[in-house]
């Protein structure tokens, strides 16, 4: 069996006739089948709309009419279980929706990439409303990282990350509240981009609180700006969307000055617990990052205070929203019993408390500001540890100490809290061989800067685009 070809070069190989569309479905679709029991990545198929789709597009290619495919024509990908495909259901990893009726219209990021012609295959696991760090619910079950199984993925997009890192599609969408595109990739050896909040659209997502973005998991750098270009411009639909970015993100990698640039390296932000390995790491391949970029490193302390319970309430501003309130007052037995005490706290919250959080969430705005007068990116360790156990929960140990649950992905939680753009690259492996990603945080707006000095980086130090066990 051929290896999984990127997203670039999946749509090249379509359009030029060299590969159809339904044999790369198949291909798709016999990775799924060998791979799928034991990761759980997909838990909605739709084989038969997908191969209809395809035949589609070898119809368009065999008469010669290329132009009148989109970029990303033929190209299989799956569609995480928070969002919206037609034809399939949308659970939410909840048995709240377990029988809901299959969806009649896409969330908007989805409904672009169908129309530059990807073809969705099925929906990737998530664990109940993707609250978590770690893929699993009672609803759909354990999802394992392909690297090692009796580790987690990472979440809330681990099914996702699964399915990509295990070669099963050349991409799945994920989305990214606190983490939940990047933590997956740094688990699983991916590229994973939470863009400024507002450059893809939403329809029915965090206008409130402004946290989550949607987006993708990729094997490469030039994918994800593939895939960023299909994705991102406004929307009439969505209030805080920003409008179309100046220039092609693809185009980008290699049109940006990257001169003068100034990075700053922390492995903890001043206040986080970090396990040693992870942060050695990390350090190790910042220092590649300065190289291959030919970046000032810029000595600048960082030391901020523990913003995770800011996260945590500026988070579950917007869980109310279009939720039947019969649920949260007399359904609460069904769900996840972490899931459950949630909802049972938040629904306590007060209008003046939810203040006092925006109150804190400004001053570390401000802070973060006075960071970047002095810098252009900055690099932390994604995660604070290496993948755990895939059923959970997330540790409430790093290496001696005692911490908070919310500690494993505290530095993910800052670019979500300030809306800055940030993306996850893989670092290097743990000595147990896991994954580990390198975060490289970026001026509000700037995907463009965040992309071209990590395409730069890529492309000095190479990393495998599949897990080890599951390369062809």
């Amino acid at each position: 069996m051929m290896e999984m070809p990127t997203v670039a070069q999946a749509a090249h190989l379509v359009r030029t006739g060299e590969l159809s569309a339904v044999d790369l479905a198949e291909l798709c679709l016999g990775a799924i089948d060998a791979s799928n029991t034991e990761l759980n990545a997909f838990v909605h198929l739709d084989a038969e709309g997908a191969m209809k789709m395809a035949s589609a597009v070898d119809s368009v290619v065999r008469a010669g009419r290329v132009e009148q495919l989109g970029p990303l024509a033929g190209v299989p990908f799956g569609v995480k279980d928070l969002e919206d495909c037609v034809g399939m259901p949308t659970t939410k990893g909840s048995r709240w929706f377990a029988n809901g009726s299959a969806k009649t219209a896409d969330s908007i990021h989805v409904a672009r990439l169908r129309a530059a012609g990807a073809i969705p295959l099925g929906k990737t696991a998530t664990p109940e409303f993707g609250a978590w760090a770690y893929t699993a619910s009672p609803l759909l079950g354990v999802t394992r990282n392909p690297w090692n199984t009796e580790r987690t993925p990472g979440g809330s997009s681990g099914g996702s990350s699964a399915a990509v890192s295990s070669g099963m599609v050349p991409f799945a969408t994920a989305s990214d509240g606190g983490g939940s595109i990047r933590t997956p990739a740094a688990f699983t050896g991916l590229v994973g981009l939470r863009a400024t909040y507002g450059r893809i659209p939403t329809l029915g997502d965090t206008h409130l609180a402004q946290n989550a973005v949607v987006g993708s998991l990729t094997t490469t750098v030039a994918d994800t700006a593939l895939l960023l270009d299909v994705m991102a411009g406004p929307d009439p639909r969505d209030r805080t969307c920003l409008s179309a970015p100046a220039r092609s993100y693809a185009d980008s990698l290699d049109q940006i000055d990257l001169s003068g640039l100034r990075v700053a390296w922390s492995s903890d932000l001043g206040f986080a617990v970090v396990d040693p390995q992870i942060a050695s790491i990390c350090e190790r391949a910042s220092m590649d990052f300065l190289a291959s970029t030919g970046a000032q490193l810029v000595d600048r302390p960082i030391r901020l205070g523990d913003y995770s319970l800011t996260y945590a309430y500026i988070e579950g501003v917007d869980r109310f929203v279009n939720v039947e309130p019969a649920l949260y007052e007399e359904r609460l037995n069904e769900l996840d019993p972490l899931s459950a005490a949630g909802w049972s706290h938040l629904r306590t919250r007060t209008l003046p408390e939810a203040a006092g959080t925006e109150s804190d969430r400004r001053a570390l705005v401000t802070q973060i500001a006075a960071l970047f007068e002095d810098i252009d990116l900055l690099l932390t360790p994604m995660a604070s540890v290496p993948a755990f156990a895939a059923q959970g929960p997330m540790p409430e140990q790093i290496g001696s100490s005692q911490v908070h649950q919310g500690m494993t992905v505290v530095l993910g939680f800052l670019a979500s809290l300030v809306n800055l753009p940030a993306i996850s690259l893989p670092a290097g492996l743990t000595d147990d061989g896991l994954p580990v990603g390198l975060q490289v945080v970026g001026p509000r707006y700037r995907e463009d800067l965040v992309l071209a000095a990590s395409a730069r980086y890529e492309s000095a130090r190479p990393w495998p685009r599949h897990s080890p066990r599951h390369r062809s």
